[in-house]
């Protein structure tokens, strides 16, 4: 997947797209969360940005792929939350407004994060090759364009045209799913004649990441005495990452600008449509049918 119109161009429109539809959902009550229920959101953003990591980390030790491969992955749990996992918690009866907070904070905090912990990724697993670090300054700044920029835009819209961004709602989340895809195949196709060798290598790995995020993080927001729906939301918000930005970092000419790197982003992309939409379901039934639960 070598730097192009597609990487260059292509996918930073689709990052902003979905961020920018992300904002026209957000109000700035959205963020009292955070003074109002702080145990949910610190929990969900515990299960986030330090349990996946580490899960990641201690994944990546234990099984013997190539480095890039390795590294994708632990890049992949640097990353926040997508659109993906705002969909998922409303079609599973969750939290949405709990996801949606989530997802923009960690966005927020990930643009720190997520330089360093792919540089140590990096040094741990292609210490001992030449390979080109993250530029955290300016990894940083291509973030906030492509993420903070445009959801702070979103709720700007929603705030002073509101019927605006309610109309803009629906078409802009069809265009979002879209462009998903879209980025998601493009990695795919890009690199159609490795697929089955990427697929057996990366394939395992990162479903195994995928469930066991889901499960742990599942378990220990229920551990803090969070309820069924909350814990539901967390669940889904750690497992369904941002694989598009992912992507982007990856191939990026300014930034990674290693195609292999993007291999596991794009197939754990396209194992969480399928994860995502089983727990969904799940949760559904749960979360729709026995409403005690979301009491204890």
């Amino acid at each position: 997947m070598e730097a192009n119109f597609v990487t260059e161009i292509f996918l930073p429109i689709a990052l902003i797209t979905i961020m920018l539809g992300m904002g026209l959902t957000l109000t700035p009550k959205d963020f009292q969360r955070i003074i109002i229920d702080p145990k949910a959101i610190f929990t969900g953003l515990f299960c986030q940005l330090i349990v996946l990591p580490i899960i990641a980390f201690l994944l990546m030790r234990f099984w013997n792929l190539e480095p890039e491969f390795a590294v994708g992955v632990i890049l992949l749990s640097a990353c926040p939350g997508g659109a993906t996992s705002n969909l998922y918690s409303y079609l599973g009866k969750c939290d949405t407004a709990l996801s949606i907070s989530l997802t923009a904070l960690s966005s927020i905090i990930t643009i720190i994060s997520l330089p360093f912990i792919v540089n140590y990724g990096m040094e741990v697993f292609m210490g001992d090759r030449t390979y080109v670090a993250l530029p955290v300054l300016q990894t940083i700044v291509q973030i906030i364009v492509v993420t903070l920029i445009p959801v702070s835009l979103g709720m700007l819209i929603r705030s002073y045209k509101p019927n605006f961004a309610l109309r803009a709602d629906k078409p802009v989340k069809i265009a979002s799913g879209l462009f998903m895809v879209l980025v998601v195949l493009g990695a795919i196709l890009a690199e159609r004649e490795n697929l089955i060798p990427f697929i057996q290598a990366t394939g395992f790995p990162t479903i195994t990441l995928n469930v066991i995020t889901l499960l742990v993080s599942f378990l220990i927001a229920k551990t803090t005495g969070l309820n069924f729906k909350q814990s539901s939301t967390i669940s889904i918000e750690a497992g369904m990452q941002n694989g598009t930005l992912a992507i982007a970092i990856a191939t990026s000419a300014t930034l990674l600008n290693n195609p292999q790197i993007a291999i596991p982003p794009a197939i754990y992309s396209i194992i969480m449509f399928v994860t995502g939409a089983m727990v969904s379901y799940i949760f559904s039934r749960i979360n729709g049918e026995d409403k005690k639960l979301n009491r204890v």
